[in-house]
C-alpha cells in the first residue's frame, strides 16, 4: 500500500485550482441510467469515479473517460445487478438502485459499504422506493426490486438522507404522476443532479430546500454538464493554509457553499477574503480555540470535521467538537494523539486543548475525511509524518500531494506493490 511522508513545519503559499466534486459527479453518473447520452466535465480522477465508471460499464454502459472529461451512452444494458465486489469499495454505489429500477423495472444492488465512519442505514431509500410502488427484498446481502412502472407518491424522510433524496429524486424522474420529497437533504451537489436532470427533460422543483416536487416525465435524453467544484476539498486547502500559517488563494470555488467553514476560520483568526470564484486565506501564529458543531448544509460539514480537528489540535486554548452526523467519527483521535495532540472524547463530543505544536510519528488513516485531517497534522508538525493507508485518502482527492508540493509543502508519496 502507498504511503505519504511529509516532513512538516512549513508556511504553504500559492495558488491551488479545486477540481470537480466527487460527491455530485457520482449521483450524476448513476443518473445516466435514465436514459440519453451524457457528457460531463470537471469529473475528478478520485478512485470512487473509476469504481462507479467500472459499475456502469459492468451494466452494459458505454463509459469513455478522457481526463476529466466523461461520455456515457446507456442504449441498452446487460446486466440490473451491481456486485457486492464493487459496491464493498463505495456505498454511494447504491445511487444505481433508483435509475435502474425506474427505467429498467428491475435491480439487485448489493448492500453497501465504504468508509468505516458509523452506520449509514440505506432504510430510508427502500421506504422511499416501496411508497413508489418497488416490490422489494433484502436477502443474502443483496437488495431486489422490481416495478413495472413506479408510481408518484408523497414521501416523508425521517432523515435528510443525501443519498436517500437523490435516489429517490432520480426513481421519480420517471415515475408516473408527481412525488413529493418531504424534509430533503439540501446540499449543493443535490442541486448539482437536479439541474443536470432538468437539462434533460426531468421536471423538478425544490432542490436545495427541505421540499423536492417531481413530476414524471416519460423519457429522459441527454446532455453536456460540469460538475461543480468539490467544497471539500477547497476547505481542506484553506484549513492547511490556516494551520501552516500561510497564504493560499483557491481557484475555481463557489465561496457562498463555503460560508460555514470560512465562519470558523475567521473565528479562528485566519483573514478570509472572498472573490466571485476564489477564496484567499492568510494566516500567521496559532489559531484561535473555536467551537464547532457538525450539521447538514448549510451547516458546518461533517467532511470537514477531521481537518477543523487537526486545525484545532495546535490552537491556543480549549475547543469542543461536537459531531452530530455520523457516530464513529472520532477514529481518527487516537492518531492525532500519537502526533502529541490533547483529545478527549466523550460520546459525540471532543474536547482539544491546544498544544504550541505537534511531532511527527506514523500513523494510520481510518476513513478518507481522517486521512485528509492527519496530513494537516502533518504538514504542521515537527519533523516527519508517516501516513499509511492512504487508498482513502485516493478515494475523494485528487493528486492532493502535487498540490500540496506545489503550495511549497514538504510531502512524498511511497508507491509500493498492491
Amino acid at each position: 500500500m502507498d504511503r505519504i511522508i511529509i516532513d512538516g513545519g512549513r508556511s504553504l503559499r500559492g495558488t491551488v485550482r479545486i477540481g470537480g466534486a466527487k460527491n455530485s459527479a457520482l449521483p450524476i453518473l448513476a443518473s445516466t441510467l435514465l436514459g440519453g447520452d451524457c457528457c460531463l466535465t470537471n469529473v475528478p480522477r478520485v478512485v470512487d469515479v473509476t469504481t462507479m465508471c467500472k459499475l456502469l460499464g459492468m451494466l452494459g454502459a458505454s463509459v469513455e473517460v478522457d481526463g476529466s472529461r466523461v461520455a456515457i451512452s446507456v442504449s441498452e444494458i446487460r446486466s440490473t445487478e451491481a456486485p457486492y465486489d464493487l459496491v464493498r469499495r463505495m456505498r454511494a454505489s447504491i445511487l444505481v438502485l433508483g435509475p435502474l429500477l425506474a427505467r429498467w423495472g428491475e435491480a439487485t444492488v448489493s448492500l453497501p459499504g465504504g468508509c468505516a465512519i458509523g452506520t449509514r442505514p440505506v432504510d430510508l431509500h427502500l421506504a422511499g422506493l416501496g411508497k413508489l410502488g418497488a416490490e422489494l427484498h433484502v436477502e443474502h446481502g443483496y437488495i431486489r426490486a422490481r416495478a413495472r412502472r413506479l408510481k408518484g407518491a408523497r414521501l416523508y424522510l425521517d432523515v435528510p438522507t443525501v443519498t436517500g433524496t437523490e435516489n429517490l429524486m432520480m426513481a421519480a424522474c420517471l415515475a408516473e404522476g408527481t412525488t413529493v420529497i418531504e424534509n430533503a437533504a439540501k446540499e449543493p451537489e443535490i442541486v448539482d443532479l437536479a439541474v443536470s436532470l432538468i437539462k434533460r427533460g426531468a421536471r423538478i422543483a425544490g432542490a436545495g430546500t427541505d421540499l423536492i416536487t417531481v413530476h414524471g416525465v416519460i423519457e429522459m435524453r441527454g446532455t453536456d454538464h460540469e460538475v461543480i467544484p468539490d467544497r471539500i476539498e477547497a476547505g481542506t486547502f484553506l484549513a492547511a493554509a490556516a494551520i501552516t500559517g500561510g497564504q493560499v488563494t483557491v481557484e475555481a470555488c463557489i465561496p457562498e457553499q463555503l460560508e460555514a467553514v470560512t465562519v470558523k476560520l475567521r473565528e479562528a483568526g485566519a483573514e478570509v477574503v472572498e472573490g466571485k470564484e476564489t477564496i484567499r486565506l492568510t494566516a500567521s501564529g496559532r489559531p484561535n480555540g473555536v467551537d464547532v458543531k457538525t450539521f447538514a448544509y448549510p451547516g458546518f460539514p461533517t467532511d470537514m470535521q477531521a481537518q477543523m480537528m487537526a486545525l484545532m489540535s495546535v490552537s491556543k486554548g480549549t475547543s469542543v467538537i461536537t459531531e452530530t452526523v455520523f457516530e464513529s467519527r472520532f477514529i481518527h483521535v487516537p492518531e492525532l494523539r500519537r502526533m502529541g495532540a490533547d483529545i478527549k472524547v466523550d460520546g459525540h463530543q471532543a474536547v482539544i486543548n491546544g498544544r504550541p505544536r505537534l511531532t511527527g510519528a506514523p500513523v494510520m488513516a481510518s476513513d478518507l475525511r481522517a486521512s485528509a485531517g492527519l496530513i494537516l497534522a502533518g504538514l504542521a508538525a515537527e519533523g516527519k509524518t508517516e501516513i499509511s493507508r492512504v487508498y482513502h485518502l485516493d478515494r475523494g482527492y485528487e493528486r492532493i500531494e502535487e498540490k500540496l508540493r506545489d503550495l511549497g509543502a514538504a510531502v512524498e508519496r511511497i508507491r509500493e506493490p498492491a
